[in-house]
């Protein structure tokens, strides 16, 4: 195990841990507002809203009665409705029984089981909703890409004779339509394996066919975190020229060599800013997901590819910005769901799973890639929130709402003593997996 690989090369620690205890705040004090706001319209009285754990650092109360706390440790945070023996709600009997029963009506214990299940379900959903609001948000402010594609500005690379430029509309490749989404994929794999591609273009009132290299060069946009490419000094904007004697033109042409691998060294030329620099490296087991829903297992580098060009974006409209908002989120819950059912059924790696070092790590990457990976990353790690408290597990949301559940079927809820007894299985479960986690985020490579 290298502690170092923990420590992103970007900042150092102290800029990891802050742009963790940001991104985790939000989502926690986002979580925790809706569980507030809508146990105050439901009738439940909360007497502290707490954004963190352990010693207070501020606090206030407000009109309501409602004491409003930052504590010292900011990895969670917590409402304690009337009646709640403890910030899981548990049931404070001392307390309640000195209330009449209007007071009980109140508390978290005493309210109808409706304004329970709402304000238990209110947490994740409003996690849900910051997620779609978010996505949403950087759809309106960062755009989508125009279609045709039009070039904002071309990335560096090493070929010459490039005459595609910043403001040309791409209307055809080698005499081809260029289509959209998958249609674009699809073209791309069957373009000529060559440096230079004709390409034909709107410039200003003419359309001319100029030079271009091809759409997915062999460029890294991304290293991923914990990866092969990362831990081998692979950078941002690095070409790969060659693998093991082999010239690489497209992304694409990687993939099958990197594949046939299995694991061992492979001998890289990447240029970088003019220079061809020798590069080795052993690509790593990694579970990806596939269009089908399901996840293929393959020998990776830990790069991902880009358009030789930045595009040029469009506004969107409100409406469009909105629906995009609510595919991302879907798209999130979605993969999540899926990545825990192929983990369980032993089909992938449960390294899949992070703990809490792995998401600083992953907090700190995106902080450190501009404000709209950072924002990206918050509304990923959101909806992910949201989803993990609707599990049926006590201690979480979706523990509380199963009792409910049974509640409402049975006529009664379960006894003090089931309950103490669930709720302690409960937090046995929550803290073995943070420390799985943990046990991943040291470990797994």
């Amino acid at each position: 195990m290298d502690f170092a690989t923990l420590i992103p090369s970007f900042g150092g620690v102290l800029f990891t841990i802050g742009a963790f205890v940001i991104a985790l705040s939000i989502i926690v004090a986002v979580h925790e507002y809706g569980h507030y706001i809508v146990g105050r319209w439901s009738g439940i009285h909360a007497e502290v809203f707490s954004l963190g754990f352990g010693p207070v650092l501020w606090s206030r109360k407000d009109r309501r009665g409602t004491r409003w706390q930052v504590a010292a440790l900011p990895f969670g945070g917590y409402v304690r409705f009337m009646g709640d023996s403890d910030a899981a709600s548990g049931k404070d009997e001392e307390a309640i029984s000195t209330l009449s029963p209007e007071e009980r009506r109140h508390t978290m214990h005493g309210a109808p089981l409706w304004a329970r299940t709402l304000t238990v379900l209110a947490g994740p959903f409003f996690n849900f909703l910051l997620a779609i609001v978010l996505f949403s948000g950087l759809a309106l402010s960062v755009g989508v890409a125009q279609n045709p594609p039009s070039v904002k500005k071309i990335y560096p690379l090493p070929q010459s004779g490039i005459t595609v430029q910043p403001g040309d509309t791409l209307l055809q490749i080698e005499g081809r339509d260029i289509p959209e989404g998958k249609g674009l994929s699809d073209l791309v794999d069957t373009l000529p394996d060559k440096p230079l591609l004709d390409y034909t273009v709107r410039r200003g009132d003419q359309t001319l066919t100029v030079k271009g290299p091809p759409m997915v060069p062999a460029r890294v946009a991304q290293v991923q975190i914990k990866s092969a490419a990362r831990d081998a000094g692979i950078k941002r904007g690095d070409v790969i020229e060659s693998i093991d004697g082999k010239k690489i033109i497209r992304f694409n042409d990687m993939i099958d060599i990197v594949e046939a691998s299995n694991g061992k060294p492979i001998h890289l030329q990447v240029w970088r800013n003019g220079k061809v620099i020798p590069i080795t490296l052993a690509p790593r087991r990694r579970d990806t997901p596939t269009p089908d829903g399901g996840f293929r297992t393959r020998w990776l580098m830990g790069i991902q590819s880009s358009l030789f060009f930045e595009p040029a974006s469009r506004r969107a409209g409100p409406l469009e910005a909105a629906r995009i908002g609510v595919e991302q989120t879907y798209g999130v819950i979605k993969l999540s769901l899926s990545g825990l059912y192929h983990m369980i059924a032993g089909q992938i790696s449960s390294c899949n799973i992070s703990g809490p070092l792995g998401i600083a790590q992953s907090s700190g990457e995106m902080a450190s890639e501009g404000a709209s990976s950072f924002i990206s990353f918050i509304a990923l790690l959101s909806a992910a929130v949201g989803l993990l408290n609707l599990f049926p597990i006590p201690m979480l949301d979706g523990g509380h709402l199963a009792f409910f559940g049974w509640e409402a079927v049975a006529g009664k809820p379960p006894s003090d003593r089931v309950m103490r007894i669930l709720m302690s299985i409960g937090l046995v479960l929550v803290l073995s997996l943070m420390v799985f986690g943990l046990t991943n985020d040291l470990f797994c490579r």
